[in-house]
């Protein structure tokens, strides 16, 4: 006869519901009990039966995590709360990447719903909220984090990125800047639209107008953040500071930089959006705009505990909106604007260049 639940919890000396908890990875269970249990699993040679657990319950225990890539830092650091947080109450991650690609994270999230996840966290496009509703209605939680809808019922956990952006603007104003370029993300983020915003209102506070010279918005990739930032230098060669709003874009903007020999804060000022180490660690280290990403990542995961756990459905309206206080942390990478031009861009290579 196939061992059961119940004859691994009475070899182990503990509840059938201890039993069970031990072996799905909950944090409420001390080590001793999770060894114990966990070798009277093997010695029995208990394979749970997961399918028949989910029909009776009705709960999978599996959380959809859907994020459009891995390079952002962000990301990272709410896919591993949501994995703590998650495994100490019992539940698995599935991890999906979408390289926000709306057609992929539409495949993703109906797979994910052929699954039955008790719940799905999406870091996403914005642009499947009419599935993500579906999902809410068959009684699936759902958070949308970082990056908002337009219309879904699902609730939103946002940065204050409007208000980060504006303090960073400000703070290269008060230093002396008025030559400020923005390499930011695209109108069709909530955050690419957000920053702008900011970074506009900023500039309109001191007088001054948005010069569509010093702007380069484009996607969430490091080859964006390179070639946006070696375009804004060619056209404008006397801007002082740069604001780097895109966090994916920042892989490229610094590297350019360095390849065009400019010296922070002597030569350029830079502050970034979204904290790093790399950051913390670049000579000089380099000024932020820190989003609270921890913080994003435990409000998500308590909204969507409750949701799970109370099966609420969806609200009538639009998901209510969460926000996170966003902090400029100053290092050293500003200082009030240079007197000289910048230093020329490298000659191309002996050769010309390949067509």
């Amino acid at each position: 006869m196939a061992v059961t639940l119940k004859d691994v919890a009475t070899a182990a000396g503990v509840s059938r519901s201890t039993a069970s908890r031990a072996l799905s990875g909950s944090g409420l269970i001390s080590e001793e009990t999770r060894a114990a249990v966990e070798n009277a699993a093997r010695g029995l040679g208990y394979r749970p039966n997961r399918t028949a657990s989910a029909l009776r319950s009705r709960q999978t225990h599996l959380i959809g995590l859907v994020m459009n890539n891995l390079i952002n830092a962000s990301f990272h650091t709410i896919a591993d709360v949501v994995q703590r947080r998650a495994s100490a109450e019992g539940y698995q991650v599935l991890l999906c990447i979408t390289d926000a690609d709306p057609a992929k994270e539409r495949s993703v999230l109906r797979m994910l719903s052929e699954h039955n996840v008790d719940g799905v966290v999406v870091i996403g496009t914005g642009r499947n909220s009419d599935l993500v509703d579906e999902l809410m209605g068959a009684g699936t939680g759902a958070v949308n984090v970082i990056r908002g809808t337009e219309g879904g019922r699902a609730p939103s956990v946002l940065a204050s990125d409007r208000e980060g952006a504006h303090a960073a603007t400000r703070r290269l104003l008060e230093l002396g800047h008025t030559r400020i370029g923005f390499v930011g993300g695209l109108a069709s983020a909530n955050s690419g639209r957000e920053r702008f915003a900011g970074y506009e209102q900023a500039l309109r506070e001191h007088g001054l107008e948005t010069d569509p010279a010093l702007v380069e918005r484009g996607p969430f990739t490091p080859a964006f953040g390179a070639e946006g930032t070696r375009a804004l230098l060619d056209r404008r060669p006397d801007v002082t500071a740069l604001f780097a709003a895109n966090h994916e874009a920042v892989f490229g903007v610094l590297p350019t930089l360095v390849s065009r020999g400019i010296r922070l804060p002597d030569d350029l000022s830079l502050i970034c959006y979204e904290d790093i180490s790399w950051l913390r660690s670049w000579q000089p280290p380099v000024t932020v705009v820190d989003n609270g990403a921890d913080e994003l990542g435990r409000l998500c995961f308590d909204l969507l505990l409750r949701q799970m756990r109370e099966s609420p459905g969806p609200g009538p309206g639009p998901g209510r909106v969460y926000r996170v206080g966003a902090d400029l942390v100053e290092r050293s990478s500003c200082a009030p604007p240079r007197t000289s031009p910048l230093p020329a861009p490298p000659p191309p290579p002996a050769g010309g260049t390949r067509g």
